[in-house]
């Protein structure tokens, strides 16, 4: 779970489109759902992250986002 508290961030389920995130907005993910967030490619983002366990498992972090996706946010 996210908690955006600053700036403008985009966050990107897999499969699906970019989206804006704002100071105020919540962002959660399933278990198993693949995503990413970040700072948009032109303003900072600070956020408050919630990690949860599920079966005593923690979040599983995959590779680092390329700049491909802060190209395509921009658009």
């Amino acid at each position: 779970m996210l908690i955006v508290t600053f700036g403008r961030g985009w966050a990107q389920r897999e499969g699906g489109p970019i989206e804006e995130i704002r100071p105020g907005d919540v962002v959660t993910s399933p278990p198993g759902e693949k995503h990413w967030h970040g700072a948009t490619a032109t303003s900072a983002m600070t956020h408050i992250a919630i990690r949860e366990a599920l079966d005593g498992r923690m979040v599983e972090w995959m590779d680092q986002v390329s700049d491909e996706p802060y190209r395509a946010g921009g658009k």
